[in-house]
């Protein structure tokens, strides 16, 4: 069975002579309370035969309500936890004010019947980097190291 995949845009700029990544809080009642650890790259699943980058852009626009920017994408690689995970790199600006997600449904409280919905992203943040460590979820924190290693390479 192929391995559940993912996909992404992780956007970032320069600003105050520092690096800032785009991170998103994860949306329903699991993360509600959290913070460090409870961020993340914009993201989502897609089928293993949709195009990696197509379905990074449309996560990114369905999680933020707004669009990648339409430049080109710097491939920052993939890794694999519960799920093969697939990032590129995009610089651009974005009003976190204007952030706007799709929803999911979940039975909330657990064992009530009940179905609530919830934002898959419920905030959006710039970090610099050195921040956005201790917000990223652990998996997604190579893909800082890899953004600013192609920023040293002036790839």
């Amino acid at each position: 069975m192929p391995p559940v995949r993912s996909s992404g845009v992780l956007l970032y700029r320069r600003a105050d002579g520092a690096v800032q990544v785009l991170l998103g809080h994860m949306g329903g009642p699991f993360w509600a309370r959290k913070d460090d650890g409870a961020w993340s790259i914009p993201k989502g699943e897609h089928d293993p035969d949709e195009d990696a980058e197509a379905a990074a852009r449309r996560e990114f626009a369905e999680e933020l309500g707004v669009p990648a920017p339409a430049t080109g994408l710097v491939p920052l690689g993939e890794l694999r936890g519960r799920k093969l995970l697939t990032v590129w790199a995009a610089e651009g600006e974005l009003d976190v004010g204007a952030v706007v997600s799709n929803t999911f449904e979940v039975e909330w409280p657990p064992r009530s019947g009940r179905l609530r919905e919830f934002p898959e992203i419920d905030r959006a943040a710039w970090f610099d980097v050195e921040s956005a460590r201790a917000k990223i979820v652990a998996g997604q924190r190579p893909f800082l190291d890899r953004l600013l290693e192609h920023l040293r390479n002036g790839r």
